[in-house]
């Protein structure tokens, strides 16, 4: 008797009904004519919640659960968990779920409603989208099942305590992946980018065959085989793509609930996963104080994963970023050219000149590209309707930061260096996009 107290539960109907019972005797005391009435309302109540109870703890009958959750939740994503219920009891039950969910989605009010004939067993999927890499720990099951009267509820309390780690977006990754090789990049919002002429990585001379470019005629060859033979060339392959990750204070700044820090790193999975499926060598590191999680440029089977746990590790120590040592770093490790990415976030033109001289001495060895992000929300203050004092004001302010954005761009472009300027959610769309163009271009 004393397990069964536990999961006992009364509902609002049940306090809604018993309200107006006592509201009936109230009233009798002014018309003793309803008391007769009251008492006759308080005994079928009483029946009714008997047998309700009866209904749900008389029988062996119960309500069973089961979690079922990915080996790891993509981070930035909508992720699935299946919930898989099964009610033995001969007649349907009302079910309201509670899932002891990870505190780190901070969602006090988690619950679900659904009806379970008798013997049905059901699927239900619901989302939830991880703003943060880590751990996170399931708890409970609590299910809380109901007759039709819904006087009582009998609690199911299961027991599927688990953790899953959060990484960077892998769904992201297979999503572009098949992008990146298709002919849909244009629905995406990748531009599609006119290969101009061919690397210098020659494969062979075959006999000509129309339609072939007529610059590329080997007039040596020809003139042995008494046939047209032109030159094959092959996209060069096996070049260096370092993604290099600011960890400093400036990324740590949030939109829509994930910070600038997890836009880049989910758009450096992205970026090595397309590169070393078109035979390049992928790897990456970081940096503010000191240069750390360096991942040599490399594209074996393994190097995805390496890069996949190094990048889970990531974190920012909220310190100014250091761009001497990064320049330093690069010259002691990187001696082949290779094309840098470089994530990291400008909000004045004096920040980028106190930085540009490191930025120019890399770009001497390297092709570097630097890539950061605008402020959406001041794009949302420029557009505002209210025009007040205050708010003209701040829409000034907001177009001067705008505006200084795009100087950053043109005065990078001055000095020889690539640049991106690019909202966070379409992060990895431009970085992905400008990683093809630079190849079709030859430009590395």
């Amino acid at each position: 008797m004393k397990k069964w107290f536990k999961h006992i539960f009364l509902s609002q109907r049940f306090f809604g009904t018993f309200a107006i019972v006592v509201m009936l005797f109230l009233l009798s005391f002014l018309q003793p004519r309803l008391l007769w009435i009251s008492k006759t309302l308080l005994y079928v109540w009483l029946a009714l919640v008997f047998i309700d109870f009866l209904l749900l703890f008389a029988q062996k009958s119960h309500v069973s659960g089961q979690r079922v959750l990915p080996d790891k939740l993509s981070n930035g994503d909508y992720n699935p968990i299946y919930l898989k219920l099964h009610n033995t009891y001969s007649l349907g039950l009302n079910i309201e779920l509670i899932d002891e969910i990870p505190f780190q989605f901070q969602k006090r009010d988690f619950r679900m409603q659904l009806f379970l004939s008798a013997g049905d067993k059901q699927e239900i999927c619901y989302q939830l989208r991880p703003i943060e890499r880590g751990v996170y720990q399931f708890g409970k099951l609590n299910i809380f099942a109901h007759t039709a009267l819904g006087l009582v509820k009998r609690r199911f309390q299961i027991r599927l305590d688990a953790e899953v780690a959060v990484y960077p977006s892998f769904l992201q990754l297979r999503k572009f992946e098949l992008i990146a090789f298709s002919q849909r990049l244009q629905n995406q919002g990748l531009k599609k980018i006119r290969r101009i002429g061919h690397t210098l990585e020659f494969e062979q001379i075959k006999e000509y065959i129309p339609g072939d470019d007529i610059r590329n005629i080997n007039w040596k060859s020809t003139a042995k085989r008494a046939q047209l033979m032109v030159n094959q060339y092959q996209d060069e392959k096996s070049q260096p793509i370092y993604s290099i990750i600011d960890t400093g204070r400036v990324m740590k700044m949030p939109f829509d609930q994930l910070a600038l820090l997890d836009y880049a790193i989910n758009a450096t999975l992205v970026i090595s996963g397309v590169a070393i499926k078109k035979q390049d060598k992928a790897g990456m590191l970081c940096f503010s104080k000191k240069v750390d999680n360096l991942v040599m440029a490399d594209k074996k089977i393994a190097q995805m994963q390496r890069i996949m746990e190094t990048l889970y590790r990531v974190k920012t120590d909220f310190a100014e970023s250091d761009f001497s040592r990064l320049y330093i770093q690069l010259k002691r490790q990187i001696r082949q050219r290779s094309l840098l990415l470089l994530y990291t976030n400008f909000e004045t033109l004096d920040a980028l000149r106190r930085q540009l001289p490191f930025l120019q001495a890399i770009a001497k060895n390297h092709l570097l590209v630097v890539i950061f992000f605008q402020n959406t929300e001041l794009n949302q203050m420029i557009h505002q309707q209210n025009k007040n004092v205050q708010n003209i004001f701040n829409q000034t302010m907001a177009e001067k930061f705008v505006y200084e954005k795009h100087q950053i761009v043109r005065e990078l472009h001055n000095h020889g260096i690539q640049a991106i300027l690019s909202k966070p959610e379409n992060l990895t769309i431009n970085t992905l996009n400008k990683y093809l163009e630079i190849k079709a271009r030859g430009m590395l």
